[in-house]
């Protein structure tokens, strides 16, 4: 087959994902000599479409890993793809502590939803809650293992030239129905903590620019009052890391207990895993 165009589609609160999805496109399209469409959907404006890849298209779909699993409200937006044969690469970035069940979920879906995955990736990226997990990632050492990830997905799409079938790409992990379900977050004691409910507070500093409305993926801030969260927060930090003043801030007690614990933690290098 001829890969006729390449789809780098991601959702990317704090750009991370977009980093790694981006570099591999552009790394393929550069051997293949194919044209590269962006698809962007963190915002709810850009959920107003659905890409349209077609049989001779290859489709890299990235996301975060949110407690162990994709993030549960992109979800019904993901299952409104349509693969119509087209093959894919599912990739997930984790912030150095597990990417536990994600990449699996998102290789199934992309089973189910029309896509023949030939190849599947897991990489780490600077955690949204922390300025010290997985600083600086994806870093050179990353990049230069997505360049051999680029090789390995070229020599996949020639042994399907050659004639030889697509099957599932076999990653790791618990499967369905449940996915092993969600992470439970821990306090610095490691004991159970609860930060479902958790939004950020806004100080007064605050200088009302409302970059802070318009990078929120669910669009849950006020854009007449900044300091309302008016819908569901998901604590991707996409507002606290916007502002440009640090006027937004997530202060809840448990929720500060988790990232101490998550610092302490995990702070050996997490690895690039490649399927």
């Amino acid at each position: 087959m001829k890969v006729n165009r390449i789809y780098a589609a991601y959702f990317s609160p704090t750009g991370t994902t977009r980093t790694m999805v981006t570099y591999l496109a552009k790394g393929i399209a550069d051997k293949l000599k194919s044209a590269v469409e962006y698809w962007d959907f963190t915002l709810p404006e850009q959920r107003a479409q659905v890409p349209g890849p077609g049989i001779s298209d290859l489709f890299i779909l990235g996301l975060p890993v949110y407690a162990g699993r994709l993030p549960n409200l992109m979800l019904k937006y993901l299952f409104s793809l349509r693969g119509q044969g087209a093959i894919a690469v599912p990739v997930v970035l984790f912030g150095n502590r597990s990417y536990g069940n994600a990449l699996i979920e998102l290789r199934d879906l992309l089973e189910e939803t029309g896509f023949n995955t030939l190849a599947a990736a897991a990489f780490v990226g600077q955690h949204s809650f922390s300025g010290q997990l997985a600083k600086g990632r994806p870093d050179a050492a990353d990049l230069a293992l997505a360049d051999r990830f680029v090789k390995t997905i070229l020599e996949r799409i020639e042994t399907i030239q050659e004639g030889n079938s697509c099957t599932p790409v076999n990653v790791p992990g618990r499967g369905a129905p449940d996915y092993g379900g969600y992470y439970q977050p821990l306090g610095e004691e490691g004991k159970p903590v609860t930060i479902l409910k958790v939004k950020p507070i806004t100080t007064a500093d605050c200088i009302h620019c409302k970059r802070c409305v318009a990078v929120c993926p669910l669009g849950s801030i006020d854009p007449d009052d900044v300091s309302r969260i008016t819908g569901i927060c998901i604590k991707c930090n996409a507002c606290i890391k916007a502002c440009p003043v640090h006027a937004k801030r997530l202060t809840d007690p448990a929720y500060l207990s988790h990232l101490q614990y998550l610092e302490a933690t995990y702070t050996e290098r997490s690895a690039v895993e490649l399927f």
